[in-house]
């Protein structure tokens, strides 16, 4: 349940995924910007970070809750006591590594559920409010990585590349409403994404990594602006223009390199050793 109710009447933002990494730096943005807020997580790290957001002088309801389900979805709705939606940063999201066989079905699920489903679910109910008001500002969380096919983190990448698409439609569909749509498309970040999601023994785990405050103060910028789409960092904007002249079957053998374990499994090494990529 929510910890405290708004009454205050200011811009009023509200950010899912925000216990820690860019939904934390997001809603601080917001919070810096004299905006009160609800924030939600399924994590309860969530409260530290309400009181931490309290001391920027914002008014803030911490949900504990599952944004995977339609109760989860539910709570945050709740949460915002029929007030006015300014801004909703929709950033709750759930990585997964290694191969798509050897991934328990429970997790690839969950997943799908709370990237996508889920997400679609909060922007449905909460993107109706701006629409009846006439006036919001939507940030949708998507990746460079839906630019490309994630051997080895297939379901994620593919999850993202749902959203960098439903985020352009959801735009157009919305052009004439008074409510913009942006979509934050990151590269590899600073955050807790690359542990919980298994990847620390990749290239991926072991790359340079971005500031999630900074990404998060480039997304919330342009979203302000109205802007459709945002790519922070030059390095991400020529990964992101070089997957859109390179073949899917590169970018597939090139992502696995990055993406396979150190220690792959035995019947994963060997399909490889056995069907090797096309030249």
């Amino acid at each position: 349940m929510p910890d405290t109710a708004p009454r205050r009447t200011g811009p009023f933002a509200v950010v899912t995924g925000a216990s820690s990494g860019i939904g934390y730096e997001l809603a601080r943005c917001c919070a810096r910007r004299g905006y009160d807020l609800v924030i939600a997580a399924d994590e309860p790290q969530i409260e530290i970070a309400a009181q931490q957001l309290r001391g920027e002088g914002a008014e803030v309801t911490a949900v504990l809750a599952d944004l995977s389900t339609p109760d989860g979805v539910g709570q945050v709705c709740a949460a915002l006591g029929g007030r006015r939606v300014d801004v909703l940063c929709a950033n709750a999201g759930r990585g997964l590594g290694h191969a798509f066989l050897d991934q328990d079905f429970a997790d690839i699920q969950r997943v799908v559920e709370t990237n996508v489903t889920g997400t679609l679910h909060l922007l449905h109910r909460v993107g109706r409010i701006m629409r009846a008001q006439g006036e919001g500002r939507i940030l949708i969380t998507g990746s460079i990585s839906g630019f490309v096919p994630g051997t080895c983190n297939a379901v994620y990448n593919a999850s993202k590349a749902f959203l960098d698409s439903f985020s352009y439609a959801l735009r157009h569909e919305l052009q004439h409403s008074g409510v913009s749509v942006t979509c934050l498309m990151p590269g590899a970040t600073d955050t807790e994404f690359f542990e919980r999601a298994g990847l620390l023994d990749t290239g991926l785990g072991q790359q340079k990594k971005a500031d999630p405050a900074e990404v998060a103060r480039i997304g919330l910028d342009a979203t302000m602006r109205g802007e459709g789409e945002v790519v922070p960092g030059w390095h991400n904007k020529l990964l992101a223009a070089l997957a859109m002249v390179t073949p899917a079957d590169v970018l597939a053998e090139q992502h696995r390199r990055m993406a396979e374990p150190q220690e792959a499994p035995a019947n994963t090494r060997a399909a490889q050793t056995e069907d090797p990529p096309a030249p």
